[in-house]
């Protein structure tokens, strides 16, 4: 397509959403994601179907990179075919037409992009007094290499749950991390196909000046993965490999990633976190962040709500036990511990509604979720529960979370 072309007659225009070869990790993220199948993969790219998406933007907030978030102005009619985007090394150089004489104007199509990234299916913003993130230091083709310092069972032994507290340390490479922030990890071996394994995503679990103060290293939570949402036996490649790591045993790692899920830096900023499993990662990242920081008296409250099946199986249960409540309100929620009723974290969160509604309400506060994805639809109804018996319109709020940056939700 030649600059200023003009479309054929009757063919208007359209924006096709493209996934940049160049930064994506091939993490299979948007894929999981959409809700209607318009993305799909093969060895080399993951590619979206045009004839397909319906530019609902709910792949938009998880991808890592930001890969997702690009489109290309094309006729109706002559949209880049799935053959064509598997072959891509790079995104097609933006064309320019000659719209005076078709129906679709440039505005609308930007409008229409707009739409897409914008509200509960929109691109999702950090705090606005958060930290600038370093991202895509290190890539599949160029990964930094670890040396694994700690590897701690964080789960009783008897538990169900093999949970792991691994420590990674980058010697002298420059890998700066922010509260919030994933890294990848490149497991070793080929799959069955023969093809090497895709890259895995895990949150990092210690803040900013690492797990030790003044060492260039990392925390990772990680559950050994025996098991699908479905009960079905599986082995988590990634997970078990790491799982498995000795002292001294070195590991290949992407990123960092992510440039919303980040915890605000001004004083008096209050934080609402909600986890479950795994997802406590980020959250055990910030509030040691605030910890470090407690003598400074910047002010804020935390609020967090973590759910397990029961305490045995509930990581870093010892030392959050050991936290003071003038420091953080802690609500923990089991559901099969035969000594206390069942409770989610959506059931806390009602019990909790009046100081619930007033964190949702305060433009100071932060709100975080992290875990399961079965758990998203619960902790938002309940959230909603907390609004409504407050008097507050929930979907407005919303709205207004997202737009200032105070709702972040990531779920797998």
């Amino acid at each position: 397509m030649d600059a200023m072309a003009s479309p054929p007659e009757g063919n208007s225009l359209a924006r096709q959403h493209l996934i940049d070869p160049e930064i994506c990790i091939r993490c299979n993220t948007c894929e999981a994601t959409c809700p209607i199948g318009a993305i799909t993969h093969d060895a080399r790219n993951y590619v979206v179907k045009f004839d397909v998406c319906n530019d609902c933007g709910a792949c938009i907030p998880p991808c890592p990179t930001g890969a997702i978030d690009n489109w290309r102005v094309v006729p109706k009619g002559s949209a880049y075919p799935i053959e064509e985007q598997f072959e891509w090394e790079s995104l097609p150089v933006p064309q320019a037409f000659d719209v005076s004489d078709t129906a679709a104007l440039p505005e609308e199509v930007e409008r229409q992009t707009a739409e897409a990234r914008r509200g509960e299916g929109g691109l999702v913003r950090a705090p606005a007094s958060a930290a600038t993130p370093a991202v895509n230091l290190y890539t599949v083709s160029n990964p930094i290499q670890a040396k694994v310092t700690g590897n701690f069972r964080l789960t009783e032994a008897g538990a169900s749950a093999d949970v792991r507290h691994l420590v990674l340390d980058f010697g002298g490479n420059h890998f700066p991390v922010l509260e919030g922030q994933t890294i990848g990890i490149l497991p070793p071996g080929r799959d069955v196909q023969g093809k090497s394994h895709f890259i895995r995503l895990y949150s990092v679990a210690s803040p900013r000046e690492g797990e030790r103060p003044g060492y260039n290293n990392l925390a990772l939570t990680v559950k050994r993965v025996t098991e699908d949402h479905e009960g079905r036996p599986v082995g988590g490649v990634a997970s078990n490999y790491l799982c498995d790591l000795n002292l001294g045993d070195t590991v290949q790692v992407t990123g960092p990633y992510g440039s919303a899920f980040l915890m605000p830096n001004h004083p008096g900023s209050s934080l609402l976190m909600v986890c479950t499993g795994t997802g406590s990662a980020p959250m055990r990242a910030m509030t040691e962040r605030r910890r470090r920081r407690i003598a400074m008296k910047e002010g804020g409250e935390l609020m967090l709500f973590f759910g397990a099946r029961a305490p045995a199986e509930l990581p870093y249960f010892g030392p959050l036990k050991k936290l003071p409540t003038s420091f953080i309100d802690i609500n923990l929620a089991f559901s099969r511990d035969p000594q206390t009723p069942r409770h989610y974290v959506q059931d806390l969160i009602r019990e909790r509604q009046e100081k619930v509604a007033r964190l949702l309400q305060d433009p100071d506060c932060y709100v975080y979720v992290c875990g399961l994805k079965a758990m998203e639809a619960g902790v938002l109804e309940a959230f909603q529960h907390c609004c409504e018996r407050a008097g507050v319109e929930w979907p407005a709020l919303r709205r207004t979370l997202l737009e200032a940056g105070r709702l972040h939700i990531e779920t797998y």
